[in-house]
């Protein structure tokens, strides 16, 4: 006999009464828990119930006050405020305080007295001894990246051009003009027809002498004048810029190229059928991995001084012209009866430019230049510097992969002085903090079994700042050690998350710190360390009132590797180890893949923090598991997963379930599963692969199908589907749509541009055609993205997640 679809008592639950938090061991604890009870309809409506933490904290100029963002209630908008740090008075910023507000993206001139910073596309120069703001700029365009040549000159870029603004007079004088062009002045080679016209023509012949003579004195003018416009650079009409940067010392541009005809590879579509006109509208959306090849930046150095132009050889970087793939190709060949063809030249390489510019580093005197390169295979990182000399790359630091190079984290460098750089590595296993004096050996700031991220140089040179996770692989303090070497120290000791920002003298630090069961707040401490003032209280009184669950952090031990999985327990409050009947347990797994969330902070995925905290109320123990493939583990728990995804994680999903049943009093035939994004995926492997381990599971904004996710995040792990056609096959669960024998929920939103719903619309026509009706039912949410934005939607998913494992699991 079937269950109930929905029980009686669930409906009467979750729509009539409320759903407590745990009962809390003292009276008054649980009187504060009744007087806020915990629902499905709470945990899921709009998270401004919570109290919206403050964002983008960053320094005042004088070092006397922070700026922050916080979302305002009811309202997308996100207001700015100021946080006096005498007075520990905040305000909302005025809209006419916003235009007048100190910049956060600013450069200091060579003597450290003014700061020029872009806001809302114009640039403002702060004189810092006396505080006055002068607006340098008021146009439509965007003056971006402001730049000091000496200590009265201000560099921009708009559009392909350099610009710079003179302080003391104002005047506005064209550096640099990049076009995309051929050289109208390039001598062309001349037909036999040209000759022959010249040769028969005294008109022709004048003519051309008239051009001849009009351009040289074009150029004798523009030499004496120092008001008139640069001379252009042509780079070629068959060109587009990727990168365009200006020295400090106004001497040299480095210009990136693509190729146009480089294909990008075809779009996929996306239909939106709720739209205002009532008609479907039709969405371009990204390509497909492996449908075009990964393009390769070319690299033009300018010398302004000399107007010499040419470009920077990459012949001489280690390994350039090695295929790391060369095994792999050469297997596929014999498996597909195809002949093998050696890759010949260079591979192609661009700057690394995730989210930023900081791929392209020049030296504080401007007379060379650092730069983070990857190869397109993602085998291998360069760090290099300018041989002028030979007009090439110069290698510093060459890491290479067998799986990838770390292309997420772990990628901070920079100079130190004109002669030393500094950078992060994961050649050791974990990421660490190298220095280099340039052309010889690193010395390791930073060693053992954590990772180091977030690092920065402070405004004297003498000391690094850091995050690391040296306590515990899920608490990351704030450290500070020598340039010169030696013991590092610790900032902060606060647990949880911390990030930092370092006031402009160096002093002191922003934290941004938060905690398992308490969203980020800000905090102060001294850069040398000591004890932090928490400077903002943003979490509501609602929020607070309610007793979470405290998740414990356990280390389950792993069947095939001599490390452990981490994870996050949540166990009802009035948990018997002892008792008689055993809990039903859901597994929680988190999405991105290469993501922590074992971690001891406040969660990304916060909505699902509050379903364990709703779930342990019902009675279920909850694990919340950074499964191989995690970050922060170090590089072989990232890389485990390399053409295989699916696999060590399910084994690791495995042992935590058995851990649960020899630890935790749970039944191991009543173990559920579910996750969204990778999670899905997951789910998907374990309930196809495995289904005699899990008893149900939710797959929500699942991949299905590795070959019809991007490019960039799955030719990492799989390569591509031409190269390694084995790693795509034995790592997408439509390979496995067979092996489903156990409750499924399917859940996708419709307008999802990052996993297409495409990928849950084949997935549900394969297993229609394999004839498992009675094990799956799918839900879709026609007006959701990846991340749904509604709450409506969370809570129709979330219902749904709660009644299958009501269902399947008790």
């Amino acid at each position: 006999m079937k269950k109930q679809l929905i029980p009686q008592r669930l409906v009467q639950s979750l729509l009539g009464c409320a759903l407590l938090v745990s009962t809390a061991v003292s009276t008054a604890a649980s009187a504060a828990i009744q007087a806020q009870p915990l629902t499905l309809n709470k945990v899921m409506s709009d998270p401004d119930w919570i109290g919206n933490a403050p964002e983008n904290a960053y320094w005042h100029s004088d070092g006397q006050s922070i700026y922050y963002q916080q979302k305002l209630v009811g309202n997308k908008e996100k207001a700015w405020y100021q946080l006096d740090l005498t007075s520990k008075q905040t305000k909302k910023l005025s809209d006419k305080e916003l235009l007048e507000r100190d910049g956060s993206n600013g450069v200091l001139s060579q003597n450290k007295l003014l700061k020029a910073y872009n806001l809302n596309g114009d640039l403002y120069v702060r004189y810092l001894e006396s505080g006055e703001v002068r607006q340098l700029t008021k146009t439509l365009e965007n003056e971006g990246t402001p730049i000091f040549i000496g200590n009265q000159s201000v560099a921009y870029r708009q559009g392909n051009s350099f610009y710079s603004i003179n302080l003391n007079d104002g005047l506005i004088s064209h550096l640099v003009d990049v076009r995309l062009e051929e050289n109208p002045d390039k001598e062309q080679e001349k037909s036999f027809l040209d000759e022959q016209q010249t040769r028969y023509f005294d008109y022709i012949r004048q003519q051309q002498e008239q051009r001849e003579h009009d351009k040289k004195r074009k150029q004798q003018i523009a030499e004496s004048s120092e008001r008139d416009a640069p001379q252009p650079w042509y780079l070629g009409k068959d060109k587009e810029i990727r990168t365009l940067s200006l020295s400090p010392n106004g001497r040299y541009v480095i210009v990136g190229t693509y190729d146009k005809s480089d294909k990008t590879g075809k779009s996929d579509n996306m239909p939106r059928f709720v739209t205002e006109d009532g008609y479907v509208e039709n969405q371009e959306v990204r390509a497909l991995v492996g449908t075009y090849e990964p393009r390769h930046e070319t690299l033009h150095l300018l010398d302004l001084q000399t107007r010499e132009q040419f470009e920077l050889s990459y012949e001489d970087l280690p390994y350039i012209e090695d295929d790391p793939l060369a095994d792999i190709k050469r297997d596929t060949a014999r498996r597909q009866d195809k002949k093998y063809e050696a890759h010949e030249g260079i591979r192609n390489v661009s700057i690394f430019n995730w989210g930023s510019d900081r791929g392209l580093q020049w030296s504080p005197d401007g007379n060379n230049a650092l730069f983070m390169l990857f190869s397109a295979d993602n085998k291998d990182r360069w760090i290099a510097t300018i041989d002028f000399d030979d007009k090439e790359l110069e290698n510093q630091h060459h890491m290479r992969d067998k799986a990838w190079i770390n292309d997420w984290n772990f990628n901070d460098f920079g100079w130190i002085n004109n002669k030393s750089i500094y950078y992060t590595s994961e050649e050791s296993g974990f990421s660490h903090l190298y220095t280099k004096t340039l052309n010889r050996s690193a010395d390791a700031l930073t060693k053992g079994r954590y990772v180091v991220d977030s690092v920065n140089l402070s405004p004297d040179n003498k000391f690094f700042y850091y995050r690391a996770n040296k306590k515990h692989p899920g608490i990351f303090e704030v450290y500070r050690v020598a340039v010169d070497g030696g013991e590092s120290q610790a900032v902060t000791n606060l647990g949880g998350l911390n990030d930092y920002t370092l006031s402009p003298d160096g002093s002191q630090l922003i934290i941004e710190h938060s905690e398992a069961t308490r969203p980020a707040d800000l905090y102060l401490v001294s850069a040398k360390g000591g004890e932090a003032t928490q400077l903002t209280d943003t979490v509501s009184d609602e929020f607070k009132s309610v007793n979470w669950t405290q998740p414990e952090y356990v280390e389950i031990p792993s069947r095939d590797v001599d490390m452990p999985i981490h994870a996050r327990l949540y166990k009802p409050a009035d948990f018997d180890a002892e008792r008689a009947e055993q809990y039903p347990a859901v597994i929680f797994i988190h999405g991105a893949g290469y993501l922590q969330n074992a971690h001891q902070g406040w969660s990304l995925y916060f909505r699902e923090f509050m379903f364990h905290s709703f779930l342990t109320q019902q009675g279920y123990v909850v694990l919340d598991i950074d499964y191989r493939g995690s970050a922060n583990y170090g590089r072989d728990w990232r890389t485990a997963i390399y053409r295989r995804m699916g696999t060590p994680e399910v084994v690791d999903l495995q042992d935590g379930a058995n851990w649960m049943a020899s630890n935790v009093n749970v039944d191991r035939r009543k173990v559920g599963i579910y996750g969204g994004s990778y999670g899905g995926f997951l789910t998907f492997m374990g309930l196809f692969t495995a289904p005699d381990e899990f008893a149900a599971g939710a797959s929500l904004r699942p991949v299905t199908d590795w070959a019809h996710y991007n490019h960039g995040y799955t030719s990492n792990i799989l390569n591509t589907p031409e190269v390694d056609p084995v790693a795509y096959e034995r790592s997408s669960p439509i390979e496995f749509a067979e092996g489903l024998n156990k409750p499924l929920l399917i859940a996708h939103g419709m307008v999802d541009d990052n996993v297409f719903f495409k990928d849950t619309v084949r997935l549900v026509q394969r297993l229609i055609e394999l004839e498992k009706t009675e094990y799956f039912e799918t839900a879709i949410y026609p007006i959701e993205p990846h991340g749904f934005t509604e709450p409506s939607s969370w809570l129709d998913e979330y219902k749904r997640i709660y009644y299958l494992f009501e269902r399947h699991l008790k």
